[in-house]
Parts: structure tokens; sequence; C-alpha cells
């Protein structure tokens, strides 16, 4: 008991001398002349199997801003292994024991517990608690992966679309595949879930033009049967996840702008979710409209803050290049994650036994002639079988 309460305050004479250091401290003097400090309030101190949590709230007339601002200071005293998250006056710092992994291997064993149960699972990778991170695209429709060259984007692409191929029946997903870099998605050629690879932009539109017009069948059946969700009709809808990397070369085209901001828009209810990466981003890129469909955002390393803050990862400029797979995740908050590396190889081995005896015929072609879909079971079918 004695040794807890020494130990706690111990943490918090830490903590008071990192206020020091920053410069979060109020001063007064005594009626002698002599000079006192005031620091934030820690009210607790607690310590965890992996971290140490402490809890403080500013004095009435500090800075809030000034936290955040001094977060270099926190970093020099406690380490790198930590988190701060506040509004205007109280915080709480956490302190990792371990920290975050610098690389993490990719091991479907690993990750199926933690999917159990989602529709379309995307899996991020883990967090400073150890913990993996993933989520429901049912839930949360589109994401946005952002970085340089050689940050780890390409290979968590490679790793979301294999989880997703491993985990879900080719009947049940379709993906639909935007490799206009044309290094990409090569491994994904003959599976049985991939619809088609489009690697130029007129590819890439005729194809997109498919996916929204099967959006719009899909609206109009919900609409017929009076449902909310593909999931409530008659029998399995196949899921779609239409993925596209480097989105940059083909956003001054008009016509798949508007067509990716429809399905952004509205695939959620209709079980269509877009998945779309790119190395620099811009303004005129990422305009308001598209980046408010983008909710989830992984920011790999990036040039610069303004790049950061563009993607919505404030923070992604600071990852080393020592550390590739390094990146913030955005959702509900920030956070930061260290993403599972697959290889080319690998994938490839992992990826064998969902390869289609029958190559895929593409009808890319013959989208100018669509034949109607009015009856809930053509989605039994796949959509080039649909399409004539």
């Amino acid at each position: 008991m004695l040794s807890e309460f020494v130990k706690r305050q111990k943490a918090k004479r830490d903590l008071n001398q990192c206020f020091m250091n920053a410069g979060l401290y109020q001063t007064y003097k005594n009626s002698g002349g002599r000079q006192f400090y005031t620091f934030p309030k820690i009210h607790d101190v607690s310590f965890l199997d992996d971290c140490v949590l402490y809890a403080f709230t500013l004095r009435n007339g500090m800075d809030p801003k000034e936290v955040l601002k001094k977060e270099y200071v926190f970093l020099q005293h406690f380490g790198k292994n930590i988190e701060i998250a506040g509004d205007y006056k109280q915080f709480q710092l956490i302190v990792y024991n371990n920290g975050i992994k610098n690389e993490l291997i990719y091991k479907y064993k690993d990750i199926k517990p933690i999917i159990k149960g989602m529709a379309v699972p995307i899996v991020c990778g883990i967090d400073k608690n150890g913990e993996w991170i993933a989520y429901d695209a049912k839930t949360e429709p589109n994401a946005l992966i952002s970085g340089e060259p050689g940050s780890g984007k390409s290979t968590q692409l490679r790793s979301v679309l294999s989880t997703l191929i491993q985990y879900k029946p080719a009947d049940e997903l379709h993906l639909y595949l935007g490799d206009l870099k044309m290094s990409e998605f090569h491994l994904f050629r003959g599976i049985k879930h991939v619809k088609e690879i489009s690697v130029f932009p007129d590819e890439l539109e005729r194809m997109l033009t498919k996916v929204h017009k099967e959006m719009v069948n899909r609206s109009k059946i919900l609409n017929k049967a009076g449902v909310m969700h593909i999931d409530d009709l008659p029998g399995k809808v196949p899921y779609i996840m239409l993925a596209i990397d480097e989105i940059v070369m083909v956003m001054d085209n008009k016509n798949i702008k508007n067509m990716l901001v429809q399905i952004a828009s509205l695939g959620r209810a209709l079980g269509i979710y877009t998945l779309n990466s790119l190395q620099r981003p811009s303004h005129d890129i990422l305009d308001t409209k598209i980046r408010s469909l983008l909710t989830v955002r992984m920011g790999f390393r990036t040039t610069d803050l303004s790049n950061a803050r563009i993607i919505g990862t404030p923070g992604s400029e600071k990852i080393s290049r020592d550390i590739p797979g390094r990146f913030i995740l955005k959702r509900d908050n920030l956070s930061e994650i260290q993403a599972p590396y697959l290889t080319d190889s690998k994938a490839k081995q992992l990826l064998e036994c969902h390869k289609s005896s029958e190559p895929i015929k593409s009808d890319i072609e013959e989208i100018e002639k669509p034949s109607e879909l009015t009856e809930c079971d053509i989605f039994s079918e796949v959509l080039d079988d649909e399409i004539n």
C-alpha cells in the first residue's frame, strides 16, 4: 500500500516537472515576497498493464492551446510513446510502457478473430496498446489512403484486399479495382472475387459506369421493396468494394469525379464501398465535397504538414522514414497505427486457392448496351453476367 502511494507521488512529481519545463504554471508571491508556482491539478495517476494514465485539469486562466503546443516537451520528458487528449480544461496523458511495434508481419490467423462478425472488415493494424484495430465498411463505407512512395501505402492496400478475399466468399463480395499505376493489383488477376481490373482512365470510366448503373438499380429495388439496406432483401446480395490506386490520375475527368462522388454518397445502404489512394494530396484534387465523403483516412508519411492537414491526419508529416507502415488513422479521433506487412510473394501464396479455374471474361466493351435489371434475384449473379 505504501509503495503504491510512493509510486503515485513520484509520478506526480515527474508530471509537475514536465509542466515546469513546458511553462504550464502560474506564479504568485506571498506576503514575504517569496515566489511560488501553481501547476495544473493532477486528479489521478493510474498504473495499468500497458501504460500509465494521468488525468489533470488546467487552472483558471491557463491557455489549453499551450498543452498541445508544448507536446514536444512531454515527448522529451516521457518518450515518444505517449498520447495527449482533452478539451479546453481537462486533459489525459497516456504514457505507454512498450510503445508501438516498428514492424508487424501479416498473419491472417491473428487477424481472423478480430474481424469475426463484421460484414466487410477493413484491417488497419496494431495500436500503441498492442491491440488490433479494424472497422466495418458497412458502417464506415469510404476510405482514403495517402502517403509518399515507400511509406507503406501500397502494402496496406494489398493486405486490406487480401484479408477481404480470405474472409468473404466470392459470391458475397465483388471487387472492382483501378490500378492506374499499373503496378499494384496484378496479383489479384484471376481471383474469383475480382470482376475487373482497369489500368487506363478510359477503362476505369467504363468500369465506374457499370458500378454506377448497378448502384441505381439497387436503389430502385430497395425503393420497390420498401427496405433501407440490401441486407434486408430476400437472398444474399453481394457487397461491392471499389478500390482505386492513385486516384489523382483521373480527378480531372468530370464524369469519373461525378460518379465517384455519387457512389461514395449513396453506396452505404446499397452495399457499395470505396477505397481510394494517392501519393500527394492537394486541395484541387481532394476538394471539400470529396473529403467530406471519405470519412476514414489513413495518413502514411507525408512530405509536410500542409499535405497532412489536407488528408486530415496531422502528425503524419512527423513519421520517420525508418518506420514504413506507420500511419495516422482518422476516424472519430486520431490514433497512431502500425500496418501489417504483407509481401507480394506472400500475398500470391495466400490468394492461390482463391483463383478461378476459368479466366473471368471482361465485358467492358459492351457497357454501352446494358440490359435492365428489375428482379431481386438478379443480384445472385456476378455483374459481368448482369450487363450484356
